[in-house]
């Protein structure tokens, strides 16, 4: 009884009450030594920590249940078990971990013939190898999602796998198979009443247009999955969505309305720790005022969003962090702080194989060229423009003379 008013909490979405019950129960079934229904109990209370985005947590719990499954054969929970400790890994960053559980428990749902269960997983694995950049296995891995739950009569989760694969093709760069397969999922999310799997098919058909460089489409889509992120009260999506907006401003021309943005999903990230979307605000904010020419400003925002790249990883957001640093010192005047930093974004740049390689050690080279003009002595300056004018001076009457 207990264990099941945990189950509803954890259904209502509140899942400190739900623990409250679930270690209620768990002490309990530890007290009359009825394992199988200590190793569910403990899974419950993992999947409330999982809930709570508390992996580590949820972790400790898992691994206390996955023998315990074993130990009393109960091989359906011991699938579920494996694939949710995948899942925390996947939570964690920690692929590698993650497909490790993940291909653990897929044979035993398929050897039990849990196929809703299989599909889950397959779908996981191939968001595994996506995020691993092997996107040829993950299109394979959500393909056979996608006939198992079109076999079954899963059309939410159908939509899912839709959804996924129109994210591996716009990854190949393969926008216009990306659109189609999003526009499949986005008519199933709408048939279903999805409005969670409508908001982010409606964000992903956004940044596809972003990417074939239609801005004014982009922010049609993104501007019909705010308000329903709203609705369903997802704020980290609604801090993406805000972000996304902003950055179609700014593309636009139009600071003052990316500002707009930018200033809302700052404290949404915020709240909902969203470093990376905090990062991404910050820089937004920065760049407006560095347009405006507000340098001092901007890079106060800029040094906000720099160690939060860092801490998650994010070495190519750093670089063009440290380049906007750079140009801001340059303007003030500071050529060897700039020169310093740019110094560091090529390094980054060829760390991370950056596109922008070849145009930031431009850069690079012509402030070091600049700085050696400025410490040249005044002398040498004057004789250097007598030159150049004289230079001038000569090719013109070369010019009037053959005239």
């Amino acid at each position: 009884m207990l264990s099941n008013i945990g189950v509803v909490y954890d259904g209502l979405g509140d899942h400190r009450r739900a623990l409250e019950f679930y270690e209620q129960a768990l002490s309990i079934a530890r007290d009359v030594g009825a394992r199988a229904t200590e190793a569910t109990t403990l899974h419950n209370i993992g999947s409330a920590h999982d809930g709570l985005w508390e992996r580590h947590q949820a972790l400790e719990y898992y691994e206390q249940a996955l023998p315990i499954c074993r130990g009393v054969g109960d091989r359906a929970r011991e699938a579920t078990v494996l694939h949710d400790i995948g899942f925390a890994y996947d939570g964690l960053g920690d692929l590698s971990r993650a497909l490790e559980f993940y291909e653990q428990a897929l044979p035993i749902r398929q050897d039990i013939g849990d196929r809703a269960g299989e599909a889950v997983t397959l779908n996981n694995i191939g968001q595994v190898y996506d995020g691993l950049g092997d996107r040829g296995l993950a299109l394979d891995f959500f393909e056979q999602a996608l006939f198992i739950w079109r076999d079954v009569g899963d059309r939410a989760d159908e939509a899912t796998a839709l959804h996924n694969i129109g994210g591996v093709h716009d990854g190949l760069g393969d926008r216009g198979q990306a659109l189609e397969f999003y526009e499949q999922a986005l008519s199933i999310a709408r048939d279903t009443g999805d409005r969670s799997g409508e908001a982010g098919t409606l964000n992903n058909i956004g940044g596809v247009y972003v990417r074939l460089g239609d801005r004014v489409r982009a922010l049609e889509f993104y501007e019909q999955a705010l308000p329903i992120v709203r609705d369903v009260g997802d704020r980290a999506s609604e801090a993406k969505m805000l972000n996304n907006i902003g950055r179609v401003y700014d593309g636009l021309g139009d600071p003052e309305r990316a500002w707009e943005f930018f200033e809302q999903a700052l404290p949404i990230c915020r709240d909902v720790g969203d470093r990376a979307g905090e990062a991404f605000a910050l820089n937004g904010i920065g760049g407006v005022y560095n347009i405006m020419g507000a340098h001092r400003r901007a890079l106060g925002f800029f040094e906000q969003a720099l160690p939060i790249l860092r801490d998650v990883g994010d070495r190519a957001g750093e670089a063009v962090t440290c380049y906007n640093i750079a140009m801001i010192h340059r303007v003030q005047g500071d050529l060897g702080r700039a020169i310093t930093e740019l110094e560091y974004v090529v390094d980054l740049d060829r760390q991370v194989d950056h596109p922008d390689l070849e145009s930031d050690t431009d850069m690079l080279e012509s402030l070091r060229r600049e700085r050696t003009r400025a410490q040249e002595p005044w002398v040498i300056r004057i004789a250097r423009l007598s030159l150049e004018l004289m230079r001038k001076f000569l090719t013109r009457r070369g010019r009037d003379a053959k005239g």
